[in-house]
């Protein structure tokens, strides 16, 4: 059985950060990752650290 990680999210938080790294830090081509982690979040109740950064990061996307 999987166990649960301490810090919930921290995978897809480092997907977006392999992402942005990637591509010249442009959040429009990481869309996929970041919503990734908001579903995470979303089902860990935003208990992780990894969710602070999600609002900027939807904020980016849909300029």
């Amino acid at each position: 059985m999987a166990q649960q990680s301490k810090e919930p999210c921290k995978k897809e938080a480092c997907d977006i950060q392999a992402c942005l790294s990637k591509n010249m830090f442009d959040s429009k081509k990481c869309v996929r990752v970041i919503q990734l982690l908001q579903s995470c979040c979303e089902q860990c109740e935003y208990k992780s650290t990894h969710c602070g950064s999600l609002t900027g990061l939807l904020k980016n996307i849909s300029k």
